[in-house]
């Protein structure tokens, strides 16, 4: 019994000691670049063992807001908690969420267009002539559902066609977050089946090699779900 509450009670000083530090870091005491105290300095300010410092340390490198350095210390990487910020996204409402998603997708377009190769138009096209394929063998399969993994493949495609890899990450957080809120908010009602004229409409702006051309038919090509999200809410 008594190493179990010794066990929750560590946690419970590690949660705490995490929290102190975050505190230091989002109010500014400790700038990007910084070297924060050493592990001793901080458990004596936190009135902690150094385990438990070594511990919350340890977690708040993970977050990405602090950096280790062999032989030098521990450094502030970030005075904003990334955590933090993607549960503040998940908070959002589905249409915040979706304008995010089609501004990556458009600046994606933009630099997919000068960036491109054969393969990224290959994948590209490979994704809709699956999604054709689907919805000429089985049209009892109506509904987004029946291609959504074809489409999903396609925008990855397209969006990777900009060879950014900060990019490419981040879009795919916001539109695992756009399927998962619409999901849960409209299931599959009402929203427009996918319009593959449009999709070919983006590869062959983006094959031509002007960004301006595929900026202008990737913003039509999500005019009709956004106008959909928008009817779903209320707001259009």
């Amino acid at each position: 019994m008594s190493s179990n509450l010794h066990a929750a009670g560590r946690t419970s000083l590690v949660d705490a000691a995490i929290e102190q530090l975050r505190a230091q870091l989002s109010s500014g005491a400790w700038q990007v670049g910084d070297r924060i105290p050493t592990e001793h300095e901080l458990a004596e300010q936190l009135q902690v063992g150094r385990n438990t410092v070594r511990e919350a340390v340890r977690v708040l490198v993970h977050s990405g807001m602090l950096q280790s350095r062999q032989g030098e210390g521990t450094f502030v990487r970030s005075t904003s908690d990334p955590a933090a910020v993607l549960h503040g996204v998940q908070r959002a409402g589905v249409r915040d969420v979706l304008e995010v998603r089609a501004a990556l997708e458009t600046e994606a377009a933009r630099l997919a267009a000068v960036r491109h190769t054969p393969d990224d138009l290959a994948r590209m096209r490979s994704a809709l002539d699956a999604e054709a394929e689907i919805l000429r063998t089985q049209p009892e399969r109506t509904g987004r559902e029946a291609t959504v993994e074809h489409d999903l493949e396609f925008h990855t495609a397209m969006v990777e066609s900009a060879h950014n890899p900060a990019l490419t990450e981040v879009y795919r957080y916001f539109s695992a977050s756009v399927r998962e809120s619409m999901r849960s908010s409209f299931g599959d009602q009402d929203m427009p089946e996918v319009d593959l004229a449009s999709h070919h409409a983006l590869v062959d702006a983006v094959a031509s090699g002007d960004p301006e051309a595929a900026e202008a038919a990737c913003r039509l090509l999500l005019a009709d779900p956004m106008a959909a999200v928008g009817r779903l809410l209320g707001t259009d």
